[in-house]
């Protein structure tokens, strides 16, 4: 190998972008199912968030006020409070919104099914419990030295077991578990809990007049299930109240096509420069509808500091992405969201 060839820069990775394909689904999904299908992905690290909202903006301000929304969702949660806000921006452009899921849609994301007039499940979907947890500033640190998601179940569990314990009954177990998570958190997590609980009924509100079946629902999901992840199948949903139905097979079948695109656009795209530098370029969320796509690109050197034992971000050149198509031509712009 000559120097010439080991000087040589190495060729930053970049996700696909398919446009085309995925355009070319989302037209054949909004024509069997009658309406207008805006689809809403998230990969692994992706979340929803409150930069979300303005990228939906940017969809339904193309598509204009419908009869009927639907929601194509998957995601494995996020912020509880911008899911409110998501689907309150939507119901001001449909007098319906129907939540469709084939796969997962998880804490926040099923909070946003919440807020449709239907939720309608395939084979393999299912909704999750929303109880609270939240990663504080002062949360404790895991392995890698990162700020760790600390749960107020997780709290109130421990805190049981200790009562229990037949030598710990004349003892108070929050000077020992103060050692452990910071009381700010706790007092955080617990306030949480019930934001969570208002959330969510306000989310039901938005199509169940009836305010104590809101309540009700609204407090099995934040306090009846033992574990955060535990998945809500259709026919539990329909049980605790939602308006869950099966989805017909053929539009199941083409979500998956579209999630399966979605998935190709999100895989990692890592290049190591060695073993403390790299550079990412992957895709996090996904808004489209026809005529439109908007995602958000994590676009990043990485170091390691071996010495705190953390990885830290440099160059970043992260940002929100808008594809629309004009006069039969596709036009990329950045979508600069502060």
């Amino acid at each position: 190998m000559t120097t010439d060839e080991t000087s040589q820069p190495i060729k930053i990775k970049q996700p696909p972008i398919l446009f085309d394909q995925t355009q070319a689904l989302i037209a054949r999904i909004s024509a069997e199912l009658g309406g207008p299908l805006i689809a809403y992905w998230n990969n692994p690290i992706g979340s929803v968030c409150h930069n979300d909202v303005i990228a939906l903006y940017q969809l339904l301000e193309k598509l204009g006020n419908v009869e009927t929304i639907y929601l194509f969702i998957k995601s494995d949660g996020g912020n509880g409070q911008a899911s409110l806000r998501l689907v309150n921006l939507l119901r001001r452009y449909c007098r319906r919104l129907v939540a469709l899921v084939p796969l997962e849609c998880a804490s926040a994301a099923t909070m946003i099914a919440l807020g449709a007039n239907e939720i309608l499940m395939g084979p393999m979907a299912y909704l999750s419990p929303v109880d609270t947890s939240l990663t504080h500033s002062l949360s404790p640190l895991d392995r890698d030295n990162d700020r760790v998601s600390v749960s107020l179940d997780e709290l109130t569990r421990v805190i049981r077991l200790w009562q229990k314990q037949e030598s710990a009954q004349k003892q108070n177990p929050y000077p020992t578990l103060f050692q452990y998570v910071h009381p700010l958190v706790i007092g955080a997590v617990d306030r949480a809990e019930s934001l969570s609980i208002m959330i969510c009924r306000e989310l039901l509100m938005f199509h169940i007049t009836d305010e104590q079946a809101a309540e009700r629902i609204a407090n099995i999901l934040n306090s009846k299930y033992p574990s955060h992840s535990y998945p809500i199948l259709m026919e539990e949903a329909r049980c605790i109240g939602l308006n869950a139905n099966p989805m017909p097979a053929t539009v199941n079948t083409l979500l998956l096509e579209l999630n399966e695109l979605y998935s190709e656009m999100g895989q990692r795209a890592t290049t190591d420069f060695d073993t403390t530098r790299s550079h990412s370029n992957e895709i996090l969320n996904i808004w489209e509808t026809e005529g439109i796509q908007v995602y958000y690109k994590h676009d990043k050197d990485w170091f390691y500091r071996l010495e705190e034992r953390h990885w830290i971000t440099l160059n970043n050149n992260s940002a929100w992405h808008r594809l629309e198509r004009v006069d039969d031509q596709t036009v990329e712009s950045i979508l600069h969201i502060a």
